[in-house]
């Protein structure tokens, strides 16, 4: 009896009370401030039987209209109208609100798709000062998750564990990332697909945009715009097409699909059955990066150059985060004498810089299983942009945040181009088991025994020779405003 006294005390602390989000509640006699009050979004599809367990138990801890289930309401319209509600308080005077909305934290239970979503949302919002976000992991990789200390696992679904993830929710720092802007145009295909997922079923994070500019080379009848965001990476080639075989499985089985390890597993069976330990041999030289596309980056506030690409690579990945393929560091932390004559820092999160790394096989991406281990180091860049001409092969595979599509290429004099770069920063929750680094956080430097040795890097030089929204977070942040030539971003 005691014992759930104290635990009900302690819940007050994350409580909101209905009348700010239930239109024509009670207003409670006495107002309690709760030291850190949280909306909670849960992807309840997520995790197998998981997702909607922990649904039910944030509900039966916290006032169930805190809760959201996103199968069954939008995040975007959920957060607008509880930020109208608080600011229309405020103006009356409701101190309670105003410490509400100044100490509000989001909660949100999905994979790193569904964290992407609420990330874009809270974007949209354009806030003073938005709410930062403390994920919790119930996809196949848990990327984001792992990179700010929330782990990889699923977690437990019974009420002390919940509490416990409250606690480190209120105790945990609020840290700035980097957001990254990704622009595509393309020729509509004329035809369609047989594959479970379709060509142009692109990510959430991505939408069709149909302002385009008068003097656009590509403002033409059958050209495409899409537009979008990611926090994470982006990926092209090996990689995503392995990732989008597993997505195309699950699509067609989904009850195959509910435990993480299995999972895990079937990731692992589709990289051998698709040879990519032996790409060399399994693999034409067309599936290799060089031969697909042409690169340009910025550097800062500089000019376009090229970025040259070993012909051996078949994957690339442009990353944000210190976490990719379920944890893993591609960048890892270069030694002082890259740092010095190849312009390398180490990867910080909010520096305005995204690292461009390579892969040759599947082989070469277990090397980051290893202490030092890392992929090939291509660039670090605040702009990076792909033009794909016709070529040997009819498509790749491209990835944004754990979401895959095969991206028709083109078959004619047509170009694809897709440029990426750096626009503005979110806010995040991390974990005194953070790995993320901060160029603002002295604690960030890298130590000298961090570093990798000469010895366990591929030289870059030598390498080679051998409108409408969607669902999941089409974001209204990356939208042009009217007026803004489209020309002048590409």
């Amino acid at each position: 009896m005691v014992g759930d006294m104290k635990s009900e005390d302690k819940l007050r602390d994350f409580y909101i009370p209905n009348y700010m989000l239930v239109s024509g509640s009670d207003m409670p006699k006495f107002k309690i401030v709760p030291s850190c009050p949280v909306m909670v979004f849960v992807n309840a599809k997520s995790g197998g039987q998981i997702g909607g367990e922990l649904l039910l138990t944030y509900r039966s801890l916290l006032n169930e209209n805190q809760v959201i289930d996103l199968g069954e309401k939008a995040p975007e319209k959920v957060l607008h109208t509880l930020y109208v509600t608080l600011e229309t308080l405020k103006s009356s005077g409701d101190v309670l609100a105003a410490e509400i909305q100044k100490r509000l934290r989001i909660i949100v239970a999905g994979g790193d798709g569904t964290v992407g979503w609420l990330l874009s949302v809270v974007s949209d919002l354009k806030l003073p000062h938005p709410p930062p976000i403390a994920p919790v992991p119930l996809g196949t990789g848990n990327n984001i998750h792992f990179a700010f200390g929330w782990g990889k696992k699923n977690p437990f679904t019974d009420r002390q564990s919940v509490l416990t993830f409250l606690n480190q929710v209120k105790t945990a720092k609020e840290m700035n990332i980097d957001s990254w802007h990704i622009i595509m145009r393309m020729r509509s295909p004329t035809e369609g697909s047989c594959d479970p997922i379709a060509p142009l079923e692109l990510p959430h994070s991505l939408h069709a945009f149909h302002q385009v500019s008068q003097t656009d080379t590509l403002n033409m009848e059958g050209y495409q715009t899409f537009r979008g965001g990611f926090w994470n990476y982006f990926s092209m080639g090996m990689d995503a097409q392995i990732s989008y075989d597993f997505h195309a499985q699950r699509k067609l089985h989904a009850e195959k699909f509910k435990n993480q390890l299995v999972n895990q597993g079937t990731y692992l069976k589709l990289g051998c059955t698709q040879g990519w330990f032996c790409a060399s041999l399994s693999h034409p030289s067309s599936r290799n990066i060089a031969h697909q596309t042409k690169i340009k980056i910025m550097k800062r506030q500089g000019q376009w150059e090229d970025l040259l690409i070993p012909r051996s690579i078949r994957s690339i990945v442009c990353l944000n985060l210190p976490s990719f393929s379920g944890g893993l560091d591609p960048w890892a932390k270069p030694n002082t004498k890259k740092v010095q004559y190849r312009d390398l820092t180490p990867p910080y999160v909010d520096d305005g810089l995204i690292e461009i790394v390579g892969f040759r096989d599947a082989w070469h991406g277990l090397i980051l299983l290893a202490p030092k281990g890392h992929g090939t180091r291509l660039a670090q860049a605040s702009r990076i942009r792909f033009e794909f001409c016709k070529g040997a092969t009819e498509h790749t595979f491209m990835r944004i945040d754990g979401e895959p599509w095969k991206q028709p290429l083109p078959a004619d004099n047509d170009t694809v181009v897709v440029e990426i770069s750096h626009f503005g920063q979110v806010n995040m929750l991390a974990t005194p088991l953070n790995r993320s680094k901060s160029v603002n956080d002295p604690m960030s430097p890298v130590n000298s025994h961090d570093e990798d040795d000469d010895s366990n890097d591929e030289e870059y030089e030598d390498a080679e020779d051998t409108e409408e929204k969607r669902k999941f977070g089409a974001s209204d942040t990356f939208k042009i405003p009217d007026g803004v030539d489209i020309a002048q971003l590409t």
